[in-house]
Parts: structure tokens; C-alpha cells; sequence
């Protein structure tokens, strides 16, 4: 798995309350956006599910290489798997970076289709089990391909979560809109809207996007 920048925004820009003591990472990838909550927080747990089997493997292997090996845990399940065996347990906040990509463009590669494509899950999954999970007071964050941004606002809706928060993300300030980064709660709120450019120019990146995740590159 590599580490892409979808991941670095949302460990980077998702907030983390100071009483946010369980998080949970829906996908973890590499386990970057784990390790990066741990970074930035004081939570006593920091769980993750990823079922495809290297990714999970990968997972462990940064956990136990970190600095925060104590507060981290990964589970080789499915999402659904995983909520529904949870029994009442919920978390303050969760974060997913989902795979997006339709059924239509799948490959033969499985690994790969698990982490990118609908079909391991999709969004109306993965909020239905968000809903289950999140505590009264929690939030959810995720980012997701800007085309889908009223489709997964109007699912999330439909299980009573609500959006409070929009960042819409632009490559370089001609391109067109890719991203959108979401934080929903149960609560209904004013929506806060900003948008973010990542790049000035190729390799040269923007003042924000520099304040917003340079805690964690090493050259930046």
C-alpha cells in the first residue's frame, strides 16, 4: 500500500476533541492516518480495520514500529463484520478514507479492488455502520471524490447524520475541484465550507497546505 495524499489530508485536517479517548480508522491502509491521530492526540485507543490480508500485515508492522504501539490496534475484518460484533461499544470519533471507484472499472488485481472499489464497501455500508458505532457526541470524517459529495450527504441524512463541516480540494488553483473532506455528527449544525489548494505549482505547495500537514513530513 502506498501512502497517498488523501490520507495525509484527512489524518491532517479531521478535528480530534480533547475528550476524544476512543478513534477508529474504517480502512487503514499502510495504517498512516492512525498513526498520525496518535500523533496529534491523547487517545487512549486508537483502533483500525482493514480486511485486505498484506495491508493489514503492513498495518501492524508501523504500529509496532511507533511510538504510540501502546495505543494502537488493528483488526483483519470487514467493516460490517467488525460493527456488528461491537456490542454497544462506541467510538468518539471516526475517520475513513473509503474506496470510491465503481464496480465498472474493477481489475483482477483483489488486493487492489478491495482498497479502491464500492463493491468491499460501500457508502450506504459504511454509514449504516458508522450510525451504529459513534458515540452521541462523536464525529465522522472522511474524504471522498468531490462528484460524490451530495450522494454521501443526502445517505448520511437518511441514518440521521448530518454534515457540519466541508473542505473542497483543489489540486493547483486552475484545476478542477477533486476532493471533498466531511465531518458529519448527529447534531445538525451551520456548515462550515473552506476549500483548500494543495499545490502552487508541481512539487511547489501552497502556504495552507504546508501549515495544514507539515507536523508530519520530515522535508516540507
Amino acid at each position: 500500500m502506498k501512502i497517498g495524499t488523501d490520507g495525509i489530508l484527512l489524518g491532517a485536517w479531521c478535528s480530534i476533541k480533547e475528550d476524544s479517548n476512543k478513534i477508529l480508522d474504517i480502512g487503514s491502509g499502510t495504517g498512516v492516518v492512525s498513526l498520525m491521530l496518535a500523533q496529534r492526540s491523547n487517545a487512549l485507543i486508537i483502533d483500525s480495520v482493514e480486511v485486505e490480508n498484506n495491508a493489514y500485515k503492513q498495518t501492524v508492522d508501523n504500529f509496532d514500529n511507533s511510538d504510540w504501539s501502546d495505543r494502537l490496534f488493528c483488526y483483519h475484518s470487514t467493516f460490517q463484520d467488525f460493527a456488528k460484533e461491537l456490542e454497544g461499544e462506541k467510538y468518539d470519533l471516526i475517520v475513513s478514507n473509503p474506496p470510491f471507484y465503481t464496480d465498472n472499472f474493477e481489475t483482477t488485481n483483489i488486493p487492489r479492488n478491495r482498497a479502491r472499489f464500492t463493491s468491499s464497501l460501500s457508502f450506504t455500508e459504511l454509514i449504516i455502520g458508522v450510525s451504529k458505532i459513534l458515540s452521541k457526541q462523536g464525529k465522522f470524517t472522511t474524504i471522498i471524490p468531490f462528484k460524490e459529495e451530495i450522494n454521501f450527504i443526502g445517505i448520511a441524512e437518511e441514518e440521521k447524520i448530518f454534515i457540519n463541516k466541508i473542505c473542497r480540494v483543489k489540486g493547483n488553483k486552475t484545476s478542477v475541484i477533486k476532493r471533498s473532506l466531511l465531518t458529519f455528527s448527529f447534531y445538525k449544525k451551520k456548515i462550515n465550507i473552506s476549500s483548500l489548494t494543495i499545490e502552487k505549482h508541481r512539487h511547489s505547495y501552497t502556504k495552507d497546505y504546508i501549515n495544514l500537514t507539515k507536523d508530519f513530513y520530515i522535508k516540507m
